[in-house]
């Protein structure tokens, strides 16, 4: 196949920053995707609704002239989330969704939750109005490796969640392992999940082989071979329950090249293309706008877009580094050639 065209997808998963730097990178989503579910952990969390709003009129107002592309916002959970402040975000229209960051998981999540338990109000708000929930799913405890977490708070903390709240509609982002795709699979049809580039193209060997490689450390790390042949699977398998989401996460070059290095994986210039790489790998290219462009809508309850896009069998040359505000970053697959471009 030289050529595919398909339905113009949304990224369900996307770290966009602010102001100068957000200005730097936006551009590369709205060119590929009509609409990102946009994540809310910035320096100063996004916990409210007018907060969102701000947010939403700063990100409209960085992008291309005559762009159409659509941020949808998304609340951070915070200990103290009153469910007053999940109906005035379902009420609002432009809220679509709500984080959930256990505390210390990952970049800015110092004001994440320390104990599901204190969230009871907004969850049990959230599944009478039918706003998702957004979990990054791995506990934080310092006595469980980096590499079990998911599995752990599957155990420890979806599964007993879900007990409890057995109609919230919740995304479990970002997974990583055989455990989360099993879970996905057999769960009801309010449990979804996202897959991102790097999760289906790179196993930890990519990250520890011949030395540390900081721009392929992302959080949830990179897992076994094994993993990524599940997570694969299971995105080419035309299951509506897992779709795309890049999980896209511009640092500074310098951030990351650091004596304690951000996570993250810069992958927005080439989206799209990374995924028709890992779904040719597949032989599955017939199953990437289902993927790409139907399930996540479908999940969320929104129209699936109408305008199309084609890739076209060609080399891409990806840059060493891409401005970042007055600094610069280093993009995924950075000073490789790829195979497909968007035409």
């Amino acid at each position: 196949m030289n050529q595919l065209t398909i339905t113009q997808p949304d990224d369900w998963h996307l770290h966009v920053r602010d102001n100068d730097v957000m200005a730097s990178v936006i551009g590369f989503t709205a060119r590929q995707f009509g609409r990102a579910i946009i994540m809310p952990n910035l320096k100063t969390p996004v916990t409210t609704t007018a907060e969102a709003l701000a947010y939403k009129d700063r990100i409209l107002s960085a992008l291309p002239e005559n762009s159409s592309f659509q941020p949808l916002m998304t609340l951070y959970l915070t200990d103290n989330t009153p469910a007053e402040e999940i109906k005035k975000a379902k009420d609002s229209g432009f809220i679509h969704a709500v984080k959930l960051y256990p505390a210390g998981a990952t970049t800015n999540a110092d004001s994440g939750v320390t104990d599901l338990k204190k969230t009871e109000a907004a969850l049990a708000a959230m599944e009478q109005h039918g706003l998702p929930l957004l979990v990054h799913g791995e506990v934080t405890h310092p006595s469980i490796d980096i590499f079990d977490r998911e599995k752990v708070f599957i155990d420890q903390q979806l599964v007993p969640l879900i007990e409890r709240h057995p109609n919230l509609r919740i995304v479990f982002e970002h997974i990583t392992t055989t455990d989360a795709v099993q879970f996905v699979t057999e769960s009801n049809n309010n449990i979804a999940a996202t897959i991102t580039p790097q999760h289906l193209l790179l196993n930890r060997n990519a990250m520890l082989v011949g030395g540390i490689h900081p721009h392929n450390y992302c959080l949830p790390v990179l897992k076994r071979e094994t993993h990524r042949e599940a997570l694969l699977k299971a995105a080419t398998s035309g299951n509506p329950k897992f779709f795309l989401g890049t999980d896209s996460a511009p640092h500074a070059k310098n951030d990351k090249e650091s004596s304690c290095g951000c996570a993250g994986i810069f992958s927005a210039h080439a989206a799209l293309e990374f995924y028709a790489i890992a779904f040719e790998q597949a032989d599955a290219l017939d199953k990437l706008e289902g993927f790409a462009s139907f399930y996540g809508a479908d999940f969320y309850g929104l129209p699936r877009n109408t305008q199309q896009l084609t890739l076209s069998k060609t080399r891409l040359e990806i840059p060493t580094e891409i401005s970042f505000g007055n600094q610069t970053l280093v993009p995924f697959f950075a000073g490789e050639t790829l195979q497909w471009a968007l035409s």
